[in-house]
């Protein structure tokens, strides 16, 4: 497990190094994400101890949205000013999501119907 959070971390360096010297515009952890999926990609599988690893931060995933919970709390008169742009932002958010995710259902459910023959 110590590998698997040891590989975790060093990517997230990597990725704050690229952005500090190439990539402004993109978040250090987002770029180490992405390095974390092409090295997956060709690796073909996850290894074991980045399967722990996982695992065991996927347990406190749920902590990393009290920060978002304290702010609506803290903030909402701010929230309640802006509302109507939020509501506009939800609602064009789900009238293009929905559409998508059938789109992506049909095509998925297709693409596995022409494997299974």
């Amino acid at each position: 497990m110590l590998k698997g959070l040891f590989v975790l971390v060093l990517l997230q360096l990597l990725g704050a190094t690229a952005s500090a010297l190439w990539l402004p515009m993109l978040p250090g952890p987002i770029i180490g994400l992405m390095l974390l999926l092409v090295g997956l990609m060709f690796r073909g599988s996850v290894p074991e101890p980045l399967q722990q690893a996982a695992a065991v931060l996927l347990k406190y995933l749920p902590l990393l949205l009290m920060i978002h919970a304290a702010g609506i709390m803290t903030s909402y008169e701010l929230l309640l000013g802006e509302l109507g742009v939020v509501m506009a932002a939800l609602l064009a958010s789900l009238l293009v999501t929905i559409p998508v995710c059938g789109w992506l259902l049909q095509f998925l459910a297709r693409r596995m119907g022409a494997m299974d023959k």
